[in-house]
């Protein structure tokens, strides 16, 4: 493998065989189990709109999250290259998803709302800035064929 290439694997387990299997749409759950070595195990279902289990996380709650915390990361990354100490960072990420009439369906956008507070109040508009280049380098927004936008808050306070 090339130092530039990072491979990932994971398992996806279904555990949601209620007896009879796939033998109709609603003879079946949703729910399995997603395995990384290492790591709890994380319980998956569909959305409950698609009768999924709600106290499961589900696919498209997934996508949302690794956009935010991949641009998260991003920015965080970005602000020790300007030189910005961030305090805190809190994103509240929403997600638009339109379903089409063949029964597929795709996300439409994804809006970030990074709330950030830095260290130095004189660099309040240029952690504002910072959010389009961590979004560049964004391993997750770049792989994705739909706009991630920002609507960043950013404050200053004391560590």
């Amino acid at each position: 493998m090339a130092l530039d290439e990072h491979r990932y694997s994971l398992a996806v387990r279904w555990t949601g065989n209620l007896g009879s299997g796939t033998s109709s749409y609603r003879d079946y759950s949703r729910d399995h189990d997603i395995e990384i070595p290492g790591l709890p195990v994380l319980q998956g279902s569909a959305d409950p709109t698609f009768h999924g289990d709600r106290s499961r996380y589900n696919p498209e709650q997934l996508l949302l999250a690794a956009l935010a915390q991949c641009h998260m990361l991003s920015f965080l990354h970005v602000a020790v290259r300007h030189g910005v100490v961030v305090l805190s960072y809190e994103d509240n990420a929403t997600g638009m998803m339109r379903l089409n009439r063949d029964g597929s369906g795709q996300f439409e956008t994804v809006t970030l709302h990074p709330q950030v507070t830095v260290a130095d109040p004189a660099h309040i508009v240029l952690a504002g800035q910072m959010h389009h280049e961590a979004n560049k380098v964004c391993f997750i927004a770049r792989s994705v064929n739909f706009p991630v936008l920002h609507v960043p808050v950013t404050t200053a306070g004391s560590p």
